[in-house]
């Protein structure tokens, strides 16, 4: 039998109801494990967060955590399950996919809509499938799906890949630019030539060192050049998500060209991606993405927002001051998070 270690952050998967009040609180170790009787029939050991977070207020000093937890334990277990709330889970799991070089086990983030505690939660359904892949192995061994995910429902995604598409309804999240690495029915059916797999010579290398200093500015018709000119001002800024409609297109407004190009000549690096749920970013296809270019703006060609702000973190913390370098790694699809061609 697989051995996992079960990451509990908090959320609403880690929440139960309270016998006296009825109100929902957060579970400790001792009551989540009577809340899911089914970890005593498998090899799970738990590490709780203390104090358990809303997800709404995870940060990268939060995902150095995680990150560190599951370094620091990646020899005593065979996978890794993180427990977490679903409002942020698609940025820890795309920042844990770049804080985790060359992974060779399963890290499975998963959560719930409705708390454990209830009787009608998806929360058993989602966390016991999460543990069953984080174990998987093939018939040499090997874990089948050796990178960072999120299982949802009856889904198993990239976790670089996804987006929350949902508050209302268990299937909470997708991934509209990259097929799913896993669907669970009867059986769960894997999808093996889907999955990203790290050089298996290499060593987990560790990665925790995040710079904030990024924003993201979503275009719209109608913004005002006080309003962009004011992100760009921002002291300290390095560099910015530019969120563009359709295929990478931007008002071709004088005003926008100039405090863009601006920007990059202070060397700040600026990063386009589509507004679009599906699709990716094609610089020059239209007039109307040409000025963007012409300031030196790049491409994030299908990535996903969550993981754009998350890697602009993640290089900024790792490069320093190499703007140059950044903008190489910014090209590059380091662990599945966007596809070049």
């Amino acid at each position: 039998m697989s051995k996992v270690l079960l990451l509990l952050t908090g959320g609403t998967i880690s929440m139960v109801q309270d016998s006296r009040t009825g109100a929902l609180r957060p579970a400790d170790e001792r009551t989540f494990r009577n809340s899911v009787p089914e970890l005593n029939d498998v090899d799970v050991d738990i590490i709780a967060f203390a104090p358990l977070l809303d997800s709404s207020d995870v940060n990268p000093e939060c995902w150095a955590k995680m990150a560190t937890i599951v370094y620091d334990h990646y020899d005593a277990y065979d996978g890794f399950v993180i427990a977490h709330g679903t409002d942020t889970m698609s940025y820890s799991a795309s920042a844990l996919s770049f804080m985790l070089e060359n992974l060779q086990k399963p890290v499975v983030f998963t959560g719930s809509q409705i708390p454990v505690g209830v009787l009608r939660s998806d929360a058993k359904e989602n966390l016991l499938t999460a543990i069953e892949i984080a174990g998987a192995k093939d018939e040499e061994g090997e874990s089948i799906v050796p990178e960072v995910t999120i299982y949802f429902e009856d889904r198993l995604f990239r976790g670089n890949r996804t987006t929350k598409r949902n508050a209302e309804h268990f299937s909470a999240f997708n991934s509209y630019n990259y097929p799913p690495l896993a669907k669970a029915g009867v059986h769960i059916t894997y999808q093996p030539h889907l999955v990203h797999y790290s050089d298996p010579k290499m060593p987990l290398v560790l990665h925790v060192e995040c710079d904030t200093n990024v924003a993201l500015i979503k275009l719209f018709p109608g913004i005002t050049e006080p309003v962009v000119r004011s992100v760009l001002a921002t002291p300290g800024l390095r560099g910015v998500a530019l969120e563009t409609f359709g295929s990478g297109n931007a008002p071709t407004a004088e005003w926008l060209t100039r405090l863009l190009a601006d920007a990059v000549q202070r060397g700040i690096v600026i990063v386009s991606k589509t507004q679009c749920s599906t699709g990716s970013v094609e610089m020059g296809r239209y007039e109307t993405s040409v000025g963007l270019m012409q300031a030196g703006v790049l491409s994030g060609y299908d990535i996903t927002t969550e993981a754009l702000v998350t890697k602009l973190m993640y290089l900024f913390g790792e490069c320093g001051d190499d703007t140059e370098k950044v903008k190489t790694l910014l090209q590059q699809n380091l662990c599945g998070e966007m596809t070049l061609d």
